[in-house]
């Protein structure tokens, strides 16, 4: 056991009372006398499942047909396996330390250079993470309220605009959220955001055994009219293994849904009886569940619309049968999903983003509402303007996404902790590092010739 195993963690809330706000340190390296009950293991699980999921679930089936089943599921064990060991060695650093966030690994590892990475990398994923959810809702949310009104097309409406609906939902919902100082006031949507997610996947399963392949072009089945682009039988026998230009998209895309290790530490610090083995069971739990919801969603939504499926699954349902009321329900439910996640996702992004500007200054309010309008601000005119959301997925996914997920951890371990470089976690670190920067390099050029 670590000597440390035991560390104790200070809330928020704690820290703002006593004046260091979103500038303070999440863990302390010593026993806090008195502390407020944390949250519970279940809350957390919870907490952590909504940092890691949300819109990437969206581009799994897309990958999948990029890449074989075979194929996308060899990519999805690995790139699972791997985020929950670059956990272990990011607990594993902060209970040896008693360092508390991402940003102070990156200070002790490569002095004040490595925090401003670090901290700067955090920023940009996290934005283009929560550009990808409000994507999300700008595309789906007019054609949702569309079909609940009966509507066989989106009108002109104010409330099938969906710009205009987003700054609303951004507003009213998303912003209040997102001005909480405490990531364990999140865990009552991050369940519902969990039960979201499981609907998601029924549904996804379920109409693979409505929607037929082949069907013949424009046929009409009851009151809805079918578009179909499967026209022969050919396409439709699931591949073991693809390879295309768009497979390049396969693993930025695995690491864009696999990365919340910016949400690791916060949630530690609110863990009830925190020690580094009960986060990694929490880490683990949060993983396993989000591996096998990836697993069957990328899978019966491939297997029901194969090489047709786009780079967001709802889209391929607007083609096939755009008024069920089964489909138009679930895409419903998964816009909740990406909604609740977008306030979880944005306290990394100011806690990063306030430690490299304000570190060591009191809590203020201002700047903590001055920093959540900025940031959102920010997100959202990405969220209006980014015209695909396969392209924040690539480059998000290729560059800081690898980073936090494979280098960041990999580098941290060796420059940090004193065991021989033969050790197995050493030589997993440096597998882990080698392993994010051909992925990420190869991943993103690819990305920018598909552009060209």
């Amino acid at each position: 056991m670590d000597h440390n195993e035991n560390t104790d963690c200070l809330s928020e809330e704690t820290t703002s009372q006593s004046g260091d706000g979103d500038a303070a340190r999440l863990l302390e390296n010593a026993t806090v006398a008195t502390r407020a009950k944390g949250a519970s293991f279940a809350a957390c699980v919870f907490t952590l499942m909504n940092a890691t999921m949300g819109s990437g679930v969206l581009g799994l089936a897309f990958a999948m047909a990029n890449t074989g089943i075979a194929g996308f599921c060899i990519l999805l064990l690995l790139v699972s396996s791997v985020a929950g060991f670059s956990i272990h060695l990011l607990l594993k650093l902060c209970d040896q330390t008693g360092i508390n966030t991402y940003e102070d690994l990156g200070e002790r590892a490569l002095r004040k250079p490595g925090k401003i990475l670090v901290g700067l990398t955090i920023v940009i994923q996290n934005i283009g993470a929560m550009s990808s959810y409000l994507f999300i809702l700008k595309s789906e949310l007019p054609a949702t309220i569309s079909g609940f009104l009966g509507q066989g097309s989106i009108g002109s409406a104010w409330y099938e605009d969906g710009r205009i609906l987003l700054v609303l939902v951004t507003l009213c919902i998303v912003l209040p959220l997102a001005l909480s100082p405490r990531i364990g006031f999140l865990s009552y949507t991050s369940s519902l955001s969990f039960v979201f997610m499981l609907y998601f996947m029924v549904v996804v399963i379920v109409k693979k055994w409505t929607i037929p392949c082949p069907l013949p072009q424009n046929i009409t089945l009851g009151n809805d009219l079918f578009q179909i682009s499967n026209s022969s039988a050919s396409e439709c026998t699931p591949k073991a293994f693809v390879i295309t230009s768009k497979s390049a998209y396969a693993i930025p895309t695995l690491a864009f849904s696999f990365l919340c290790h910016t949400a690791i530490l916060p949630i530690y610090c609110e863990l009830d009886r925190p020690t580094k083995k009960r986060m990694q069971q929490v880490a683990n739990t949060s993983l396993s569940l989000s591996f096998l919801i990836y697993l069957l969603s990328a899978l019966f939504g491939y297997l029901t619309f194969y090489s047709h499926v786009d780079s967001e699954l709802l889209l391929s349902y607007d083609t096939y049968i755009p008024r069920d009321i089964m489909v138009m329900t679930f895409r419903l439910t998964i816009q909740c999903a990406v909604l609740f996640a977008v306030p979880l996702i944005h306290f990394p992004a100011r806690k990063a983003l306030t430690l490299m500007l304000f570190e060591g200054r009191s809590f203020s309010w201002v700047v903590h509402i001055l920093t959540t309008l900025g940031i959102m601000a920010v997100v959202l005119l990405m969220a209006i303007f980014v015209p695909d959301i396969r392209n924040v997925f690539g480059v998000v996914g290729s560059t800081t996404s690898t980073c936090l997920l494979f280098v960041f951890p990999g580098i941290f371990y060796l420059k940090i902790s004193n065991q021989p470089l033969w050790s197995p976690e050493s030589v997993g670190a440096v597998i882990l590092l080698v392993f994010g920067l051909i992925v990420g390099t190869l991943s993103f050029c690819i990305i920018i010739v598909t552009w060209i």
